[in-house]
């Protein structure tokens, strides 16, 4: 019986399979955007514009009571029309950095490890970039006392805040996180991943749909600061972004495209090599 293909096209020619992977979250989209602007200069490549890549981005921002819902439609090269109707992903994977190295997996697994000379488990070989669009400043709001008085409506409205979309939002983003993180460490590959996030907005910053000039503005002000922010991961036990080293995120960067670089280059030599 044939294995059906993947969707998902991977280099034949690569040592390395590169993930790029973006939370969902409205408006603050742009944090991630002005991290990607760095990153881009560091590569020296030109961005390329994508109508489906557009959709995308928008379907995947639309949370449900702050932005519409957005459908599109894509056509298969034999005409055949695919409709899509799109939500913010978050309501699943708030941090689809999982999801995506899963799909990677998926795709090797079908098209057979040896048509790209890996494992579908082998992560030490995944080069993974996942972005996050910021969340509110953790703070310690409620306690067990005050929430043990909560109904429905409490866990939904309390203090003008919504606490079992925040817990359910945020812990999910840093399980994944923790996660990958753990397991990248074990295979001595922690260098591979770099996860880049900013955990202290505060005001209309948090906010998913303000968007005034002055808080776009002001959003991408937090991606540039970010940049020279020491890399960090969460910790598990107060859920606070702590640094890991002395490296900032702008120079994990500029080392991650460096490698990218590498790759690329070498994926030429051997795609020529091949022929």
């Amino acid at each position: 019986m044939q294995t059906p293909r993947s969707p998902l096209q991977l280099p034949a020619h690569a040592s390395q399979i590169t993930v790029l992977s973006i939370d969902g979250g409205g408006i603050r989209g742009i944090i991630p955007g002005t991290i990607l602007a760095f990153l881009e200069s560091e590569l020296q490549n030109n961005p390329s514009t994508n109508a489906l890549l557009s959709d995308i981005c928008i379907g995947t921002s639309a949370a449900p009571t702050y932005l519409p819902a957005h459908y599109f439609e894509t056509k298969d090269p034999s005409g055949k029309v695919r409709d899509f109707n799109l939500i913010d992903g978050g309501v699943a994977a708030n941090n689809p950095t999982l999801v995506a190295i899963s799909e990677v997996s998926k795709a090797i697994n079908q098209e057979g490890p040896d048509s790209f000379c890996m494992n579908p488990m082998e992560y030490g070989r995944f080069l993974v970039l996942s972005l996050g669009t910021g969340t509110a400043k953790s703070e310690e709001k409620y306690d067990a006392e005050e929430a043990a008085k909560w109904g429905l409506l409490g866990w939904l409205t309390a203090d003008n805040s919504t606490p079992l979309v925040d817990v359910f939002t945020q812990a999910s983003a840093d399980m994944v996180d923790f996660h990958i993180s753990t397991v990248f460490q074990a295979l001595n590959s922690e260098e591979n991943y770099l996860r880049i996030q900013d955990d202290t907005l505060t005001g209309t910053l948090s906010s998913v749909d303000v968007a005034t000039k002055e808080n776009l503005e002001n959003l991408v002000k937090v991606g540039e600061e970010l940049l020279k922010k020491p890399v960090s991961r969460v910790n598990m036990a107060t859920g606070v972004f702590e640094p890991i080293n002395k490296m900032t995120n702008e120079e994990a960067l500029i080392k991650l495209a460096k490698l990218l670089s590498r790759e690329m280059h070498l994926r030429e030599a051997n795609s020529a090599g091949g022929n």
